[in-house]
């Protein structure tokens, strides 16, 4: 039987399970959107901007709802999205992309939205596919699913040009939906090596990303084996409870907090699981890896790309860590004993840490150390927080304890403003029962702010507490010290009460410390009751985190002298001189 591209992108889509899509209806995919609103199985969501969409799809995605999916225009849907499927592709997150295309069957030049779509999105994603005939579009959608979700996740394209949706045509009898691709298998001979390795330090420690964010229950069990203190990534922070004993800190090296640094001052053998070693987690490469690295990651080519590692393991982290915890059997009165001391010196530093932040004066505005104590105690342990790009995203990695898997969002190796308010939104549709807040700055809600009619129309009960300070305040911090001046990061005053009338959410004013307990708890009710809060938070941004300190002092510690004595000779004149 014929059928037309737009029905049968919808069959492929039905089988898969795909739940929700996100985007805009245009001129090149009206066939499509008309084929979803007759879908029983699927919704598709309006968004305000695609950028938007691509942040709800990657939300979506991390939170284990499926796959977040985007049908788009091509061209201007492609590149206003193209920000939140970097975004997805550097995070190793699985996202199904799917556009129209322009006609091919007119012979015409320089029709609307005329550019190679297939070179737009290849750098961002992880293959491309353009149906040329009906035939080809169910196995194009299932190939990009599959590779979409297979080994390392990340985005995949497919481009249905709009006369094959439009079109009857013959497609053949449709392939069964693709299976999941089983994760590769660790090397039984490099497990034992690295177990080898492992029992014979004296001091081990481990390092988590998102790729563990699968294997929380094998982390701890390898952490308490071993009596190693645990660091991790920022998307890492879902990986490994930070209630645990051994829990040390966000970021390794100098760039963590006092907890962390401390923990690894004397680690002889790292134990590394699905993370890359990037640049935020390592603090612009500052942190210090032993020569015994053991690296456990899904991706062969993350292994080994920024420290070497003398045992790679390349697998599945739940899979290679049970295999692991089998090869080094049970723990010794030695690495018991360990377990108890670190954990001591852990908790004495993060003590003394919250001391320090909770003595903190925020002159006359809010402590963010009393907020995300206030935070913690209103939020249930499987509520999901999703922080933005900016300050407020190390200062929550910081002081903000994470409780269970998956219940911190962030934006992080594509580093995109302006993830937060759509995120919410992908999160909130993922796992409806769940509280979902937002962390976001003012600058980045300038980005993505009206997204927020997207939650509003869809009753969908919401918290963002807008951390406003009037800056795009990790530049301007970055600014002050070596150019002793801001430059295009002072920003103009936003009337967020209007801006909460004007999409139909509510608001509430978070002026200082005092009005911290009642403001959340105003917010959160109002949430459970269907309705999305723009909380208005008067953050001190005064006090800097560890991670901004620790980066800046690394950073400039690669400068040669001369440059370094540029650098201060330039602040100092201006200082004097106003």
């Amino acid at each position: 039987m014929k059928r037309t591209g737009a029905e049968l992108v919808r069959g492929a889509l039905e089988a898969l399970g795909i739940r929700y899509t996100f985007g805009v209806p245009g001129v090149h995919n009206t066939e499509i959107y008309d084929q979803l609103a007759a879908s029983p199985a699927i919704e598709p969501v309006l968004v305000a901007h695609e950028g938007g969409g691509a942040f709800m799809a990657d939300a979506f995605s991390r939170m284990g709802g499926g796959v977040g999916t985007l049908v788009l225009v091509p061209a201007a849907g492609l590149t206003h999205a193209a920000s939140g499927i970097g975004e997805a592709y550097l995070d190793g997150i699985p996202m199904l992309v799917i556009s129209g295309g322009i006609r091919r069957d007119t012979g015409r030049r320089f029709q609307l939205h005329d550019v190679d779509q297939q070179a737009l999105l290849r750098p961002i994603t992880k293959g491309t596919w353009l149906a040329h005939t009906h035939a080809e579009i169910v196995p194009a959608i299932y190939a990009a699913y599959q590779l979409a979700t297979a080994g390392e996740p990340g985005p995949a394209y497919v481009e249905v040009p709009v006369e094959l949706q439009l079109f009857r045509g013959e497609a053949g009898e449709p392939p069964p939906a693709p299976l999941a691709a089983p994760p590769p298998q660790p090397d039984a001979d490099d497990v034992q090596r690295a177990a080898r390795l492992i029992a014979a330090a004296a001091a081990p420690g481990i390092f988590c990303g998102w790729g563990a964010v699968g294997a929380t229950a094998e982390l701890e069990a390898l952490a308490e084996r071993l009596g190693a203190p645990v660091a991790t990534t920022l998307q890492g922070l879902s990986s490994f409870r930070a209630d645990h004993a051994l829990h040390a800190a966000f970021a390794l090296g100098p760039s963590a907090a006092p907890a962390g640094v401390n923990a690894f001052a004397a680690c002889d053998c790292l134990v590394a699981i699905g993370t890359r070693f990037a640049e935020i987690p390592t603090g612009s490469y500052g942190a210090r890896v032993p020569a015994a690295l053991v690296h456990v990651d899904i991706n062969p080519a993350s292994i080994g790309a920024n420290y070497p590692a003398q045992v790679a393991l390349v697998g599945d982290a739940r899979q290679t860590l049970a295999a692991l915890l089998a090869a080094l059997g049970p723990a010794s009165p030695d690495s018991r004993a360990r377990a108890a001391t670190v954990a001591a010196a852990i908790r004495r530093d993060k003590q003394a840490y919250a001391a320090e932040w909770q003595a903190h004066d925020p002159r006359g505005r809010v402590n963010p150390a009393r907020f995300f104590a206030a935070l913690r105690r209103q939020l249930p342990r499987d509520a999901v927080v999703v922080a933005d790009d900016g300050n407020h995203t190390f200062l929550a990695a910081e002081l903000l304890p994470i409780l269970e898997p998956r219940t911190f969002l962030a934006p992080t190796d594509f580093n995109c403003m302006g993830y937060c308010i759509p995120a919410t939104i992908g999160a909130k549709l993922a796992c409806p029962a769940r509280v979902v807040v937002g962390i976001v700055g003012d600058g980045a809600l300038r980005m993505t702010g009206l997204e927020a009619l997207t939650a509003t129309a869809r009753g969908l009960g919401l918290v963002w507490f807008v951390f406003n300070d009037g800056e795009l305040s990790q530049i301007a911090q970055a600014q002050e010290i070596p150019l002793n001046r801001k430059t295009c990061t002072v920003l103009g005053e936003l009337d967020l009460a209007a801006l909460a009338t004007a999409v139909g959410a509510e608001h509430v004013s978070l002026p200082d410390d005092g009005a911290i307990d009642e403001a959340i708890a105003t917010a959160l009710a109002a949430a459970a009751r269907g309705r999305a809060v723009f909380v208005d938070v008067r953050i001190d941004y005064s006090k800097r985190t560890r991670f901004t300190t620790g980066t800046l002092r690394t950073t400039l510690s690669r400068f040669d002298t001369g440059t370094q004595l540029r650098f201060l000779a330039r602040a100092f004149w201006r200082r004097i001189t106003g």
